[in-house]
């Protein structure tokens, strides 16, 4: 059953019900099945000593031997009954043959006393034994109906864990959606605030020329801002499903160092790549990939120094294409590192802080990974890397912003 959450909530707990209803109206039929099965069986056991007690009636006083085997065959009526009824069962089936019993046992007395004192002897034996395997049986049906007991509550314990668990997740994702609401408001709120400020000077009229000019610049420049952000946010909430093909990891990262070299160029950093040969063709949306490759270069181009360098190194490790981009720059604080995957965080002054969630959610789609680490000294700066693995996985990982909006 699946759980829903929100205004379906009640639909759930009416579902909860009637297949409780249905679990209860099964017991009832099981129930009467069983009684109906156990008259039958009792009904078979007095049958059996019945036939026991006339067969012996029959029975020639002479014929000892057909005499000793009906004695024995007395065990029988005595042992079902303790399985199937318990002890109590065993001693109701002993009265019971007690007084089918009697008349035989009064005709051997006077004709043979030896033979009826056996008898007396076999039945109350056979009698005490068929008791005692009575209260093993009930003892076995106590211990039985116990561990359903507990079953069944265990049973009811894991439900309402498993509800508990999706209102967690429910939580969580209203969490997330409360925290990105925030913050996308946080972030929308400056450049509103700029082309509120040049729009009023622009209604009064009065400013000159030349601030007339620079209230349209603002206007312009906040919001292609705005655009910019609203954009990222989109492509950060609602990633488009990737579109796989066979690609070649070389002429990924060619083609990536393309792009990323003009703006290498303007902060003359150098830009290198290293590509171990023969790499296997790995299924991906090139252009997804590429994005996230052209994001974590430029990441690196805008912490490395002027005249530093800018590296991407591609290899096979643990079934996984590895593709890692490092620079020589300052590297990565502690403060930054608790922070530096969250939605909105940035140490740019014009950034967006959505470059790496965009990048993280493009990986999970593919069943990848980001990771990032400070360079081990005499190295300075810091190595991003993403691991693709080269068999597709199944089904991809869902974000969860994603899920969130999947079912917002």
């Amino acid at each position: 059953m699946k759980t829903v959450w929100g205004n379906d909530l009640h639909l759930d707990v009416r579902e909860d019900s009637s297949a409780m209803a249905f679990d209860w109206q099964n017991v009832d039929m099981a129930l009467q099945r069983l009684s109906s099965s156990r008259t039958v069986q009792a009904s078979l056991i007095a049958v059996f000593v019945v036939l026991l007690g006339l067969v012996s009636w029959i029975t020639p006083p002479g014929d000892v031997t057909l005499h000793n085997v009906l004695h024995h065959l007395n065990i029988l009526p005595f042992m079902f009954a303790g399985l199937l009824f318990g002890w109590r069962g065993a001693a109701k089936t002993l009265v019971f043959a007690s007084l089918v019993l009697a008349p035989v046992i009064y005709s051997h007395w006077v004709d043979d006393q030896l033979d009826a004192k056996d008898e007396i002897v076999e039945l109350s034996t056979f009698g005490t034994a068929g008791m005692i395997a009575g209260l093993l049986a009930d003892r076995e049906r106590l211990q039985r109906r116990r561990v359903e007991t507990t079953k069944r509550e265990l049973e009811q314990v894991y439900l309402e864990l498993r509800r508990n668990i999706e209102g967690l997740k429910k939580a969580e994702r209203l969490t997330a959606a409360g925290t990105l609401a925030a913050s996308l408001a946080h972030e929308i709120r400056n450049p509103l605030a700029s082309i509120s400020g040049a729009a009023g000077i622009l209604a009064r009229k009065q400013a000159p020329a030349s601030s007339q000019e620079e209230c349209l610049t603002i206007l312009m420049l906040e919001s292609e801002r705005l655009n910019k952000l609203l954009t990222n946010f989109l492509d950060f909430a609602r990633p488009r499903a990737p579109r796989l093909e066979g690609t070649e990891p070389n002429a990924l990262v060619q083609s990536v160092t393309a792009l990323a070299r003009h703006v290498a160029m303007l902060k003359d950093v150098h830009l290198v790549h290293q590509v171990e040969p023969h790499l296997p063709e790995i299924e991906v949306d090139a252009e997804q990939i590429k994005q996230v490759l052209y994001n974590l270069i430029l990441n690196a181009v805008q912490a490395a120094d002027v005249g530093g360098t800018v590296g991407m190194a591609a290899f096979v490790s643990r079934g996984a294409l590895c593709v890692e981009v490092y620079d020589d720059g300052s590297g990565i604080s502690e403060g930054e590192a608790a922070q530096i995957l969250d939605p909105f965080f940035t140490t740019k002054e014009t950034g967006t802080g959505l470059g790496l969630s965009i990048v993280v959610n493009i990986l999970e789609q593919h069943g990848g990974t980001l990771s990032f680490r400070n360079n081990v000294a005499p190295e300075r700066g810091a190595t991003f890397r993403i691991e693709l693995p080269l068999v597709r996985p199944s089904s991809p990982r869902v974000s969860l912003q994603e899920s969130m909006v999947r079912h917002g």
